[in-house]
């Protein structure tokens, strides 16, 4: 990993002339954000004395105690591969911190940070590879986006089929050119559909990568007279789009999860890390699940996990062990979605698994049958539980959660209960297109 110094990104940023700096952050909700200053405020910047209003941002402060200051990690500094007049553009990751000097707690990096803490003081450090998926739209005539595919194309089609395979393609440069190791790009099952894989790293890294990468396709898209979407079920009859995410803990530069003895090829810690991402799946659904769209895309038939079980080969269940062994050794945990906050989702992750290696909980035995083909008394009579099915529900596992509570803080935790309330009575309330088609005529 690149180590950064102030007088090295000084350097950087005149030989490449770059003019514009933004100071990029995300809100509760995962929405990115930006502070965009001249290449005059750059060394104040990197003394994080660039401050903005809080009150302005998604669960961050009140307005009578707004002021926050920027203070960014400066091996985020990338300068953004594509044209702009008047010289280049360049970025920085940010964690948020209060006029005193101390840390903001409602900042989600800072979320991160913490729990990331915490495994280093069990010995142990986080890698995680996320599997991000997305859809190209078309645009209307105005310009605003549509639902019409770009493309009929379906797993890992090419063209002619696969008509959004320039914009993937310019994609992938563009994030080459900002650092990213890409392991993989394809077209995916829906038509429009599309998947960017890149390289595990660690967690912290990972959740900036996710941000950034979520950013450069929407900017990409652009370019094509496109729009890139991460909402999760956008398409009715179609498969949504999940974020797979691949984890592992080293401990003394060895892959905490591999034992070569085991017949699964599995260290107790692995599978403590399992028990703990099983046993806190419903409470951290709505933080990995977070928009009441994404239980559109959380059921049975279209290769979302719907149901609590682990497996080695079982791609029906919520935890997965993919076959690499040594130190390609991981889990997969299945129901994410790319609308869930990075920082925040990879945080409640690593606070489950590391929850279950401290009280080293049990996941049972694996499921080896699909788990879609089983009738309701069979998943019972296997203890097999479902996660919640609708944002209400996932929010009443979230509130009852002394453990989330713990994870996130204090304050996270109770803006994203009022943020997630708010949505879901609004949802209530709203007359939708379904039931006019459903009821207009027939009552």
């Amino acid at each position: 990993m690149k180590k950064l110094s102030r007088d090295k990104i000084l350097k950087i940023a005149d030989e490449k002339n770059v003019e514009f700096i933004r100071l990029q952050f995300v809100d509760i909700l995962g929405v990115i954000k930006n502070v965009a200053i001249t290449i005059e405020q750059l060394p104040d910047a990197l003394d994080g004395k660039i401050m903005f209003d809080g009150s302005s941002i998604e669960g961050y402060t009140r307005i009578h105690e707004s002021d926050m200051y920027l203070r960014p990690d400066y091996d985020t500094f990338t300068i953004f591969p594509w044209e702009t007049t008047g010289g280049c553009t360049a970025r920085m990751m940010c964690d948020i911190y209060l006029p005193d000097g101390e840390p903001f707690v409602g900042c989600p990096r800072g979320a991160l940070r913490r729990a990331v803490a915490e495994a280093e003081e069990m010995g142990y450090e986080m890698f995680a590879g996320p599997e991000p998926e997305f859809f190209l739209f078309e645009k209307d005539s105005e310009g605003n986006p549509t639902t019409k595919t770009h493309d009929k194309g379906g797993y890992f089609d090419l063209s002619p089929v696969d008509l959004g395979g320039e914009a993937r393609r310019d994609t992938v440069l563009a994030l080459k050119k900002m650092g990213f190791e890409v392991e993989a790009a394809h077209h995916e099952v829906a038509p429009g559909q599309h998947e960017i894989d890149f390289k595990y790293t660690s967690a912290l890294r990972t959740a900036d990568n996710i941000a950034t990468f979520k950013f450069v396709t929407k900017i990409i898209a652009m370019q094509h007279n496109l729009h890139a979407t991460f909402m999760p079920k956008p398409i009715y009859g179609e498969s949504g789009s999940g974020m797979h995410v691949h984890q592992s803990l080293y401990k003394d530069g060895q892959n905490a999860f591999y034992d070569p003895e085991d017949e699964h090829g599995l260290s107790e810690i692995a599978y403590y890390y399992i028990g703990g991402l099983l046993k806190h799946a419903k409470e951290t659904t709505a933080i990995l699940n977070p928009t009441i769209n994404s239980y559109k895309r959380l059921v049975p038939g279209y290769e979302a996990p719907v149901y609590i079980s682990w497996s080695t080969q079982n791609r029906s269940a919520l935890v997965r062990v993919p076959s690499a062994r040594g130190n390609g050794t991981r889990l997969e945990l299945r129901n994410p979605d790319p609308a869930a906050n990075p920082y925040l989702a990879t945080a409640v992750m690593l606070r489950a698994g590391l929850d279950g290696i401290k009280n080293k909980i049990d996941p049972g035995e694996q499921t080896t049958d699909n788990i879609y083909e089983m009738g309701y008394k069979e998943r019972k009579s296997r203890g097999i539980k479902s996660l919640p099915g609708s944002l209400e529900g996932a929010l009443k596992h979230f509130q009852e959660s002394e453990f989330m509570r713990e994870a996130l803080g204090e304050h996270i935790f109770n803006h994203l209960v009022e943020a997630k309330k708010i949505e879901w009575s609004v949802y209530k309330k709203q007359v939708h297109n379904w039931e006019i088609d459903q009821y207009l005529t027939t009552y």
